[in-house]
């Protein structure tokens, strides 16, 4: 019988570093600036969100998609009740469980990522916004009280003295960035048969949208491209209706930044600031966004991470 490989956790934190940069195109911006052991356990912590959300944005069959999900919920479950790691070869779960037992993350907010994404797979629509924002709490909000226990807070702070309050301010942050993520992948959702935007609201503007019998948009590469060609200025409002909602979010989100301490105050600011100018560019023309998927340039995120530094804001 062969042993069990078994990782060295130093060797997963550089793994779990390495899909960080490659993959978090901007968060990694404002991870950079942390101190070191901050930095890794933020991204063990996207290494594992970035595994649950490719298992939900793949190509498997609906059932395995469901029974991975599943798989990875016992996974974390296990991880946090032992504090060791379910798989002592599996990179990920190996650097988590030691940023789990190092940083104290709250309990059950990974698997909050899971059921959000379980919702996804399952086709979920939102008939109200406060049924979309509920699951942007799932999948943002949770992962926004997951990097507060990982960061360091000012002390003497408001964080140290009403903790809520402050995990408040972290929840309603990811609501914007999630926000901000549904408005700039309209289109490519809407062709993968997704549509995120409240029922409520599609009616309101006038938007006409068929749904099959599990709430997703009907399949059809270009579908939105033309919906935008048939009711433009309807779905354009719309679109620039969403994106004013998502700037009272991050007003709201960006008062925690005061209370962490200079290096997670940066971190937050470039990663927040990034998607903030997302927004501001998706509010500025909504048709643009229906065209194309909305995105800044290397140059413009590193402004925006320089910024931070300063403490010039998002």
């Amino acid at each position: 019988m062969s042993a069990t490989l078994t990782i060295a956790t130093s060797d997963a934190y550089d793994r779990c570093e390495a899909i960080t940069k490659a993959q978090a195109a901007n968060f990694y911006y404002g991870i950079r600036l942390l101190a070191r052991e901050r930095r890794r356990a933020m991204c063990a912590a996207y290494a594992f969100a970035r595994r649950i959300d490719d298992i939900g944005d793949g190509e498997l069959a609906h059932e395995r998609k469901l029974a991975l999900l599943e798989e990875a919920a016992g996974q974390l479950a296990e991880l946090e009740r032992t504090g060791v790691s379910p798989e002592p070869s599996d990179a990920v779960l190996v650097a988590l469980a030691d940023t789990h037992t190092r940083f104290s993350l709250p309990a059950g907010a990974m698997g909050e990522l899971i059921d959000g994404v379980r919702m996804d797979v399952e086709g979920v629509s939102y008939e109200r916004f406060e049924e979309l924002v509920l699951y942007c709490r799932c999948v943002a909000g949770a992962i926004g009280r997951v990097c507060l226990a990982i960061f360091a807070t000012r002390r003497g702070g408001a964080a140290e003295s009403d903790r809520a309050q402050v995990e408040s301010l972290a929840d309603d942050l990811g609501v914007a960035l999630q926000l901000t993520n549904i408005l700039r992948d309209v289109r490519e959702d809407a062709e993968n048969g997704r549509i995120y935007l409240p029922g409520e609201d599609l009616r309101r503007f006038g938007v006409a949208v068929e749904l099959d019998g599990a709430g997703a948009m009907e399949r059809s590469a270009g579908k939105l491209a033309a919906l935008a060609a048939e009711q433009g200025d309807s779905l354009t409002e719309l679109v620039r209706f969403e994106a004013e909602r998502a700037e009272q979010w991050f007003e709201r989100g960006l008062l925690l930044v005061p209370q962490l301490d200079r290096r997670s105050a940066a971190c937050v600011s470039a990663m927040a600031g990034i998607y903030h100018r997302l927004l501001e560019r998706i509010e500025a023309d909504p048709a643009a966004a229906l065209r194309s998927r909305t995105s800044l340039s290397g140059s413009e995120k590193v402004r925006v991470a320089l910024r931070s530094i300063t403490g010039r804001g998002a």
